[in-house]
């Protein structure tokens, strides 16, 4: 393959890329983790946390392999407590606030139905790590999209409270879903390298698997808007800091403690 980059800027792209995946997997487990104890029922407290412990499983793997890349000493330990907000590149869908059951069941479904639309290509990835973890983390991630897709439909098709807190939850939600789509450099870097697809050819499948669900949830999606979220370029939502500053401050006190 011949590129007008030079190698040092295709092996940073790379790394980079996997990161955004690993971000977006760590800063989701991290809010899911707050349901822990507070969840509506007992068996629902432990299925959101037992999603919370999938996602940070594939955010170990994916931070190994990007700081393998990366090539500069940081293990997954490092990059998840270490890194300041700009350096995070999560979509902003998964670092904003739980709000209440029915908003943290549909985000979390939002973000698990574009994962499903991504492990499947990435399973034809010339990184031969990137498509080893995408092979494990689809068989979870086909879970998290049928258990929640369930709660979704019972509560949007279910008492008038329930459908208005789940249609609240989709008109709050659905304008962030946009970023997760929109393609740019490390992202063209990836298709060139064979690494990852493009990221906008991804939405069919999205559409595709979840559509289907809102309307039989009886939610009418609401109109497009000219806001863009831009957590995936470093730029975050005024929750991020709050949440690394929960999530970083034990490692941080101490430093290069273990346990």
């Amino acid at each position: 393959m011949t590129s007008t980059q030079p190698a040092g800027a295709l092996c940073a792209d790379h790394m980079r890329y996997v990161l955004r995946i690993a971000d977006g997997s760590l800063i989701l487990g991290q809010r899911l983790g707050e349901w822990c104890g507070h969840g509506p029922v007992l068996e629902e407290d432990i299925a959101l946390t037992n999603v919370a412990l999938d996602l940070i499983g594939q955010a170990r793997l994916l931070l190994t392999h990007a700081g393998r890349l990366e090539d500069r000493g940081r293990d997954e330990d490092a990059l998840a407590f270490l890194r300041d907000e700009s350096e995070f590149l999560n979509p902003t869908l998964v670092e904003l606030p739980n709000g209440d059951f029915a908003q943290s069941c549909l985000r979390t479904l939002f973000y698990a139905g574009w994962q499903q639309a991504l492990w499947t290509p990435l399973l034809q990835s010339r990184d031969a790590e990137l498509a080893a973890i995408a092979e494990k983390s689809r068989k979870e991630t086909r879970y998290h999209c049928e258990h929640l897709s369930e709660w979704v439909v019972r509560l949007g098709d279910g008492t008038d409270e329930s459908h208005a807190r789940m249609q609240s939850a989709l008109n709050y939600l659905y304008p962030y879903v946009t970023e997760l789509f929109v393609p740019d450099e490390i992202d063209g870097a990836a298709v060139a390298a064979g690494i990852g697809p493009a990221v906008d050819t991804l939405r069919a499948a999205w559409d595709a698997a979840l559509l289907p669900v809102l309307a039989e949830a009886t939610l009418e999606l609401p109109g497009a808007t000219p806001f863009r979220s831009t957590g995936r370029q470093g730029r975050h939502s005024e929750f991020m800091g709050f949440l690394l500053a929960e999530m970083q401050s034990l490692a941080r006190a101490h430093p290069g403690a273990t346990w």
